[in-house]
């Protein structure tokens, strides 16, 4: 859990004052099994859906405390919004997945922890517009966007470090450079 994608902010130094406020709020949820199994399936790409849900979590922390919304329970939510523990590309419902996930995360974060009306509204609807409901709370609408933000640079950065080449001659280098900009 070094960090949370396009932060220089590592997240397990206990100096750093964000860091440790921000793992104040999840620490413990860090610590179920079941959230740390969501390291071993995929989420975007190549993010393991721990990382991203890190992503959204820690994000959304920032976005509410700057905002003076209530930053622990967008902190939760995020970390807890994709706790589902099946590959969707296997496993198929009868609802679609955009649709079953979120019940299912939510079904999964009142196993492990006491959820508030917030942290409950949030896991359910943080896929707005796509699911029944509108977001009930601020707090929602910020994992919400938060979700979109982080799976978009996910997919983002996986892209761009597909296309760096890893080993170019410096000759061949250079003319990339002079004619695309920095490789």
């Amino acid at each position: 859990m070094n960090k949370a994608i396009g932060s220089k902010i590592k997240l397990d130094e206990n100096e750093n004052k964000i860091a440790y406020e921000y793992l104040k709020c999840v620490s413990e949820l860090l610590e179920s099994e079941n959230v740390k199994n969501l390291d071993n399936y995929s989420q975007h790409l190549n993010t393991s859906r721990l990382q991203h849900s890190i992503n959204v979590s820690y994000y959304s922390y920032l976005i509410c405390k700057r905002l003076k919304f209530d930053y622990k329970s967008a902190a939760r939510a995020g970390l807890l919004h994709d706790l589902y523990l099946y590959n969707r590309h296997i496993c198929k419902f009868e609802e679609s997945h955009t649709i079953y996930h979120p019940k299912e995360a939510l079904r999964n974060a009142k196993k492990i922890a006491e959820l508030n009306e917030i942290e409950e509204d949030a896991i359910l609807k943080h896929m707005w517009p796509l699911c029944k409901g509108l977001p009930k709370y601020k707090e929602t609408v910020v994992v919400t966007l938060a979700d979109k933000y982080c799976a978009t640079a996910e997919i983002i950065k996986q892209i761009n470090n597909s296309l760096k080449p890893k080993y170019l001659g410096s000759k061949l280098k250079n003319r990339l450079r002079n004619k695309l900009g920095k490789v």
